[in-house]
């Protein structure tokens, strides 16, 4: 990249887009080089547009055409892609499946519901008393349900039970 910009620099300022050298407009009036004025006769001044116009058209085709390329001890070295442990696990648990077409469309239907749901509950968000409403209901049965069996020792143990008993037939273990 620095042969091009170094090759582009001597018709254009201007950057580079797409790795093609900015259109230049017809005319003497339209290159973007400074020089000092020249003290030769006209005759000697218009040999010398021409042979900068044609450099000009040379630089721009050589422009186009570069292709860089790393060097160096980084293309040596590859990077490991070795897969998270997460995705081990996910893998394993996949090839334990028995019916796979099934858990696909239960993992399907999951998201379309979950796709549905989310429609809904904007559309009723949007509805001008219902959110309100729905607001205080959830924050009444979540007093409630604190109250009932969060506050009292036997309660919370015996909610913890239930949680642990939902927890292992949902997992399948008997600990």
């Amino acid at each position: 990249m620095a042969s091009t910009s170094a090759t582009l620099s001597l018709t254009s300022s201007s950057t580079l887009i797409d790795s093609k050298a900015p259109r230049q407009h017809s005319g003497v009036s339209s290159l973007q080089c400074t020089s000092l004025p020249s003290i030769h006769s006209s005759m000697e001044q218009s040999q010398n547009r021409q042979q900068t116009l044609k450099t000009t058209a040379y630089c721009r085709k050589l422009g186009r055409n570069v292709i860089t390329m790393a060097t160096g001890d980084a293309a040596a070295e590859t990077v490991s892609t070795e897969t998270p442990e997460i995705v081990k696990k996910i893998q394993e648990k996949w090839e334990k499946v028995e019916d796979k077409y099934a858990v696909t469309l239960i993992a399907v239907a999951g998201a379309v519901a979950l796709w549905g749901s989310s429609g809904m509950i904007s559309a009723i968000d949007r509805l001008p008393l219902v959110p309100g409403i729905l607001e205080l209901v959830g924050i009444g049965y979540t007093g409630w349900f604190a109250y009932k069996n969060l506050v009292f020792k036997p309660e919370r143990e015996a909610l913890l039970e239930k949680v642990k008993a939902s927890y292992n037939d949902i997992i399948g273990s008997s600990n």
